[in-house]
């Protein structure tokens, strides 16, 4: 048999009509296909629909005699979902593609987006470091977003709680990008529906994730390298040694960008990581001069036009959300525990229920396993 991975004589062919994007999404969506594998099989096979045809073939050769690839009506549907969720989907290959993720080892094959597409074709830098930053952490985001915003650059972060908000909110009238790690209509944290949602008015939204799909522990290393991907420099403000925010500096480096990261007290276990970089060969960021020093071409940038933005609303208080967490450690034990039973319990709907359990898990006080079911982790 031909080796599945031999690469083709013939160059992969992005979909360019509705019939190779719904070929394109269903090879994505089959079962053991990821970013790899998924490019792997394009150079091979030429197309996603030749890919597609002969993904049963390949599976059988492995030993898997009841492979069943992602179907037509699943990818229409997805489709669909899209289409009502107002988001366009872009295909590596295409010309909407931001042209520096695709110089990653793994390019997302298909992302979901909301806004403003031209923002993937300015110079970026992202911004990223603690959810639970310090007030100087935040203050110091703020300022550094601000000004690259007011210096033509994009700023991008992942649309997480602390630094990340403060970075985005901060650059809002100037152009951001926020990554989000579940599904593109699936907007997490909670108490940031707001700003997603202006993010999406004057800024961008990106996911690689299907429509609908709730954020998993596992997404969020995935959504980090597309933040370092889309950006020439990646600056870590605020973290610790057991940090996200080092996951995406890793991920910068070894894509070749540039990695800054600005100095914290030595003795303050909310920079440790920060200092870690800094130790490492990052290079130290005390103001956006030294941002424009460390990356040049950032000294290119077009001027931005402002954009107005609208007062926001009333976020949804933190009280809320915190009272929901305690009412769940309450319930839950050491013995597992069906999510749909919990939400009976608690009498909470599944939407509020469910980035609640997200935020329990990245925070090591639950564990969730397959099947649905969740328990105490400690």
């Amino acid at each position: 048999m031909t080796d599945p991975w031999h690469l083709s004589t013939h160059p992969p062919l992005p979909p360019t009509t509705e019939d190779d994007r719904i070929s394109a999404l269903r090879l994505l969506r089959s079962p053991r296909i990821g970013p790899r594998s998924y490019h792997r099989l394009l150079a091979e096979y030429g197309s996603a629909a030749a890919a597609l045809a002969a993904l049963p073939k390949i599976a059988r050769a492995a030993g898997n005699l009841h492979y069943h690839p992602c179907t037509e009506a699943d990818a229409l549907r997805e489709l669909r979902a899209g289409k009502k969720a107002h988001a366009q989907l872009i295909a590596f290959g295409t010309p909407a593609y931001p042209p520096l993720l695709s110089q990653i080892d793994d390019p997302p094959p298909l992302l979901w987006a909301i806004g403003d597409l031209s923002l993937l074709t300015r110079p970026a830098i992202s911004i990223v470091g603690a959810r639970n930053a310090s007030s100087l952490g935040r203050r110091m985001a703020r300022r550094l977003a601000a000004e690259c915003g007011e210096a033509g650059i994009v700023v991008v972060s992942g649309l997480a709680r602390g630094i990340d908000t403060e970075a985005h909110r901060a650059a809002l009238s100037h152009g951001t990008i926020a990554v989000q790690p579940g599904g593109i209509d699936v907007l997490y944290p909670r108490e940031n529906t707001e700003l997603a949602g202006e993010i999406a008015r004057h800024g961008l939204r990106l996911s690689e994730q299907p429509i609908g799909m709730a954020p998993q522990a596992r997404h969020f290393p995935a959504r980090n390298r597309i933040v370092s991907g889309l950006s020439l420099a990646t600056l870590v403000v605020e973290a610790a040694q057991r940090s996200g925010s080092l996951i995406t500096a890793d991920h910068a480096a070894r894509q070749g960008r540039e990695v800054l990261a600005v100095p914290g007290h030595p003795l303050d276990p909310a920079s440790g990581g920060s200092n870690l970089l800094l130790r490492d060969g990052a290079t130290l960021i005390r103001s956006t001069a030294d941002i424009l020093d460390a990356v040049p071409a950032f000294r290119e940038a077009p001027s931005p036009r402002k954009r107005p933005l609208p007062t926001p609303n009333p976020l949804r208080p933190l009280r809320e959300i915190a009272d929901l967490h305690r009412k769940i450690l309450a319930r839950i034990g050491p013995a597992p525990i069906a999510e749909d039973q919990l939400a009976r319990d608690l009498g909470a709907a599944p939407e509020r229920l469910a980035p609640a359990l997200t935020d329990l898990e990245l925070d090591g006080e639950i564990a969730r396993h397959s099947g649905g079911t969740v328990r105490k982790a400690k």
